[in-house]
């Protein structure tokens, strides 16, 4: 789940975008077109990964923000391009995330590090479903071309990062990395650690 500090933050940028576009019609200060895409682009996320690419209605994510359609089509085109943006502020996140713990490894080294700095990114669960559903809309072309894109480079740089992983070691890598984002997704922190998750999900079933 996202943390008070992770809401409070994107509050504050949310907040920070209101100017002459937002709903509310007390006067605010002009803000800069960059506070209100950041602002867009956070509300897009946790609309996104509630609702996917064609379940979200773009008014949604601008009523949060406080920012008319028009203006946020100029900002992203169409409503694709705003998901897009959601898209990649998610890889963006892993990729800090990897640089982070690789330039900051100790004994264990960055392989290592980057496995266990992992660990933090499923904790916004906002940012891990959209991740999934970038996967889930990648039927349509220009979709699964920025996300194809995005997972090569970060494919690359986690065995750059690395110092040497062999293709194998890095396939597991990204093995685990998707197991752990399924049982984020679906709630089962034992997933990896024992079978308690199966014996209780079999026991929901009518």
């Amino acid at each position: 789940m996202a943390t008070k500090t992770d809401t409070n933050t994107r509050r504050a940028a949310s907040d920070a975008a209101r100017g002459p576009e937002r709903a509310a019609g007390a006067p605010a200060p002009r803000q800069t077109a960059s506070a209100r895409r950041e602002a867009l682009i956070d509300a897009a996320v946790e609309h996104f990964a509630q609702t996917g690419l064609h379940g979200t209605a773009v008014s949604a994510i601008t009523d949060e923000v406080g920012i008319t359609q028009p203006y946020a089509f100029s900002l992203f085109g169409t409503k694709k391009g705003l998901f897009l943006a959601a898209v990649e502020r998610g890889f963006d996140r892993v990729e800090e995330t990897f640089r982070e713990a690789a330039a900051n490894a100790g004994e264990e080294g960055p392989f290592d590090a980057m496995k266990l700095s992992y660990m933090g990114v499923l904790q916004d669960r906002a940012l891990l479903l959209v991740q999934l559903q970038a996967y889930a809309a990648s039927g349509d072309d220009e979709v699964r071309e920025v996300v194809r894109r995005r997972y090569a480079q970060l494919y690359e740089l986690a065995r750059e990062l690395s110092g040497g992983a062999t293709r194998d070691e890095l396939a597991q890598f990204f093995a685990v990395g998707m197991l752990l984002n399924v049982a984020a997704a679906l709630d089962l922190p034992d997933l990896l650690l024992n079978d308690t998750w199966l014996e209780d999900c079999l026991r929901e079933q009518p």
